[in-house]
């Protein structure tokens, strides 16, 4: 792979309860462990993080499936739940929903948009194999 941009990122302090902060200073946040994992829950966390990015960046891809497509994806919002838990053979792993909602086309049309866009997708493309990922188009 060539790479086009690259991001980077820093974690101090305790990693999940610390700090996380771009090189760039646009990105400059506390996070802190969930309610639901013993935390105070009061920052952001890394699952909230991969959401909103896997979110946008699916979202973008369905614009750019749209356009391959000649579909419109005027108004099109994606959302991600990204969900963390223990793994049978140890360890931690995620799982993500993505809810994608595509007014302007019929539900087929927007479910070709979908898997269209998560064939393209950079985060569709990380975690297949590795992330179970479960799209729904939603009315």
């Amino acid at each position: 792979m060539e790479a086009i941009y690259t991001a980077i990122a820093h974690a101090t302090g305790g990693g999940r309860d610390g700090r996380v902060r771009t090189e760039d200073d646009r990105l400059d946040l506390e996070t802190r462990p969930p309610k639901e994992m013993g935390g105070s829950g009061e920052g952001t966390n890394p699952e909230q993080l991969f959401a909103a990015g896997y979110s946008a960046c699916f979202l973008s891809a369905l614009h750019g499936a749209g356009r391959q497509l000649k579909l419109d994806t005027k108004d099109a919002a994606v959302s991600a739940s990204v969900s963390i838990g223990s793994l049978d053979a140890g360890g931690f792993g995620l799982a993500v929903e993505l809810d994608v909602y595509v007014p302007n086309v019929s539900k087929d049309e927007a479910e070709k948009l979908a898997e269209a866009a998560h064939a393209i997708c950079p985060y569709s493309n990380a975690t297949r194999g590795n992330v179970e990922v479960t799209l729904t188009v939603v009315e």
